[in-house]
């Protein structure tokens, strides 16, 4: 083409500016005709030591195990007992009824934040119980399930939810930041992308020290847009850090679509393939998945074959947190036409089908839970809910430095405590 006519700017169109929009907004019928469920038991599982490269397809499937019957198909199912599933099923629905009773709680005034976990109890769960006791969870939001079924105690919940004077971290956190070494799960940070980081270099340090614990990291679809996602992915890649990175895309940035983070380009799990490691697309509302999964990624960080990114696909079925109106950016009912279903009925569904469950079990395990829950928050309520009670001022000033060096003993001096 001649030079003079390609500058000629007469017949190019005007450029136009891009923004995604979601499939539904409020007072529109909800749409997930984009989103493809393929079979249970559908996708291949691959041993531990294949290569990379032979690897490619996984990202783009989807690995489930439960089928429409609540049965367990296909060559990832984790062949889990019963008691297991069980304490599975138990972690979810805890997680479930305290959920409930705090956000109550914070429309009496009793807290100043609360994060449900609606529709993602099987993620946290499903790994606390598939990991070792030493290994370290650097979590996300809606996590909640993790610690219950590490059986965290209530009583230390209800206290730092409230911000009273026995609040485990003595009013250094947010309600629903929890931290919890001995329970492998470490401090969660509003800055959530910065513990996909702190995963990786405690991973490579295990490794540094030939040890034999692995680390999971966290973050969510909206995340993996930021430099931490990709800075942690490089050093994981390139220094095979036995560590498993995890972005739960339920859908949702408080009120920013997956697609802002480039969902509709292509899927989160492989992002994995620019970095040379495995990903995996796992239906994470199927807790024999979720469970199987981690496993597997598990086996390969503890055998030096490095890490593995796992999108964990789910819904996140209530608001971002109490202050966030979901009906104010997607339909009302979006919720319940999830196509994936709900994470703890299917696992009643299967531990029904399998003849280890029933109704009246399930409805005896409610008024159990109910009541534990209750008198934990009775407990923590008699000493004192948001603003009647609260840590003494000075352990502000204590565990900053091993040693307090003489600015923290001069901030100490003018605060008078």
């Amino acid at each position: 083409m001649d030079h003079r006519a390609r500058r000629d700017k007469s017949n190019r169109p005007a450029l136009s500016f891009y923004v995604p929009e979601p499939p539904a907004r409020p007072g529109q019928p909800v749409d997930f005709s984009h989103i493809e469920v393929p079979e249970a038991g559908a996708v291949r599982c691959p041993d531990i030591s294949e290569p990379e490269r032979d690897m490619r397809d996984l990202p783009y499937g989807l690995i489930r195990v439960l089928d429409e019957k609540g049965r367990a198909v296909g060559p990832w199912d984790p062949r889990l007992d019963p008691d297991t599933l069980r304490a599975g099923l138990t972690a979810m629905l805890k997680t479930r009824l305290f959920d409930e009773r705090m956000f109550r709680a914070h429309r009496q005034g009793k807290t100043s934040f609360y994060m449900k976990s609606l529709g993602e109890e099987a993620i946290g769960a499903a790994q606390a119980l598939a990991l070792d006791l030493g290994d370290m969870n650097f979590p996300t939001y809606r996590m909640l399930s993790w610690l219950m079924a590490r059986n965290y105690p209530l009583i230390d919940l209800c206290n730092q939810i409230y911000s009273n004077e026995r609040d485990p971290l003595r009013g250094r956190q947010l309600p629903i930041l929890y931290s919890a070494r001995d329970y492998g799960f470490y401090s969660l940070s509003g800055n959530v992308g910065s513990r996909f980081g702190h995963a990786v270099g405690w991973a490579m340090a295990s490794a540094f020290k030939s040890d034999d614990k692995i680390a999971i990291g966290h973050v969510g679809d909206g995340t993996t847009a930021e430099g931490d996602f990709h800075e942690a992915l490089t050093f994981a890649a390139v220094y095979k850090a036995p560590v498993i990175l995890c972005v739960e895309n339920n859908q949702w940035a408080i009120s920013s679509f997956s697609g802002i983070a480039g969902a509709g380009e292509t899927t989160f799990a492989a992002k994995a393939i620019a970095y040379g490691i495995p990903g995996l697309r796992v239906d994470g509302n199927d807790f024999l998945a979720v469970y199987a999964a981690t496993l597997w990624a598990a086996d390969r960080a503890r055998t030096n074959h490095g890490p593995t990114l796992i999108e964990f696909f789910t819904y996140r079925a209530a608001g971002h947190s109490t202050s966030d109106d979901p009906t104010r950016y997607r339909p009302e009912d979006e919720a319940s036409k999830w196509p994936l279903g709900d994470p703890l009925e299917r696992l009643k569904a299967h531990l029904i089908a399998i003849g280890e469950w029933s109704d009246d079990q399930h409805e005896a395990l409610i008024a159990e839970l109910t009541a534990d829950i209750k008198a934990a928050v009775k407990q923590a309520e008699a000493i004192g809910t948001l603003g009647q009670s609260k840590p003494n001022p000075r352990e502000m000033f204590e565990d900053v430095f091993a040693h307090p060096d003489w600015r923290i003993r001069e901030q100490r001096r003018e605060a008078g405590v």
